[in-house]
């Protein structure tokens, strides 16, 4: 099968996100015993958009930022240098205890001693993002978007964030835009919001062509009937994705593709990294394969991103998930969040187990 994307279009993908910073530490040490850290600019959803971008096709992040922010700056500079444009409003600080960009402190592991990330995202300007600062007609309709990608993490991160992603959704159902949706439920989010947000993530659902997220994630999101008690090895949860999946397309018959990640972990540096998608009536499985990881942090955002990206090229089917999976197995290679392929053909080779020199 193939997915029909709109002909007339200024971005092949468009997000919305919160942007904030990671900080870690050098040389993977834990972070309560160091005092050099690396910083960057970082959130799931631009490292989606971020295989496209640097693979050259137009990506826009729909963000907000703080007023005069040294922090701002330093992620928008991040942005344009990843050739991801960026839209959004400019909100005051309002004083020492006033917005800011969240951050994120995180541990890369190393070993037998797992990563450990923790959240800071009290006062995150993220959270006022508000359908009234866009012109989702002129976005949607006069510029045109072939694919809008929502994460559940903004779906989910306040009250106007929840509205916002609906009505992105509705705007793009209007004008011919297909809707990838991961679901990436956060019970922190959901906490005495479950009503409000199972209808939000319902009707999002509804009009979605792509639908991405573990049992889980469909369980707590959308409240489909979760799978038979069984196994936890790999082999096991792909049966039992493949099980849930059936319920899920009866529930959702708009989408027509469903995928999800299926990893392994030896230790911090060594993964077990699969995948499996299911596209019409067509299952794809990826047999998980070893992989070293440097940092794992965005593994899963790389998958989504290549696989966007092969379903932005035209390409048939089976070759979606290949592209994910090896984008993902990239993205763990970096110290950044995001992957940064130097052409499809460095994400092929990975792909194809060919880790020789290239001169």
């Amino acid at each position: 099968m193939t997915i029909e994307l709109r002909k007339d279009f200024t971005y092949s993908l468009v997000v919305p996100t919160s942007m904030g910073v990671r900080i870690t530490p050098i040389n993977g040490q834990p972070v309560h015993c160091s005092d050099t850290f690396i910083m960057q600019a970082t959130s799931a959803e631009s490292n989606v958009v971020s295989i496209a971008s640097y693979l050259g096709l137009p990506v826009k992040v729909l963000t907000t930022f703080v007023k005069g922010s040294p922090i701002a700056q330093f992620i928008k500079n991040n942005l344009a240098s990843r050739g991801i444009m960026f839209e959004g409003p400019e909100v005051p600080q309002g004083g020492p205890w006033g917005y800011r960009h969240q951050f994120n402190i995180a541990d890369s592991g190393y070993g037998s001693r797992g990563p450990r990330v923790h959240n800071d995202r009290a006062g995150e300007v993220g959270r006022t993002l508000n359908v009234k600062d866009f012109d989702l007609e002129r976005i949607f309709g006069k510029e045109g978007v072939q694919i809008l990608h929502l994460s559940g993490l903004i779906a989910a991160l306040s009250p106007e964030t929840s509205t916002f992603c609906l009505e992105l959704a509705r705007a793009a159902k209007k004008y011919g835009t297909r809707i990838s949706f991961d679901l990436n439920y956060r019970a922190s989010f959901w906490k005495n919001r479950e009503q409000e947000l199972r209808a939000i993530f319902t009707e999002i659902a509804g009009i979605s062509d792509i639908l991405v997220g573990n049992e889980e994630d469909f369980q707590l999101a959308l409240g489909i009937e979760g799978p038979e008690a069984g196994g936890k090895d790999l082999v096991s949860k792909v049966d039992s994705f493949k099980e849930m999946i059936g319920r899920v397309r009866k529930t959702f018959p708009n989408a027509s593709v469903f995928a999800t990640t299926l990893r392994q972990v030896i230790s911090a540096n060594l993964h077990m990294w699969g995948a499996i998608m299911l596209e019409g009536d067509n299952w794809h499985v990826v047999e998980p394969r070893q992989i070293g990881v440097l940092d794992r942090i965005g593994g899963g955002d790389g998958f989504v991103g290549g696989m966007l990206y092969a379903i932005l090229k035209g390409w048939e089917p089976e070759k979606w998930i290949q592209f994910g999976w090896a984008s993902g197995a990239l993205a763990t290679t970096f110290l950044t969040d995001y992957a940064q392929p130097a052409d499809e053909e460095q994400i092929w080779s990975i792909w194809e187990g060919n880790a020789r020199v290239k001169r």
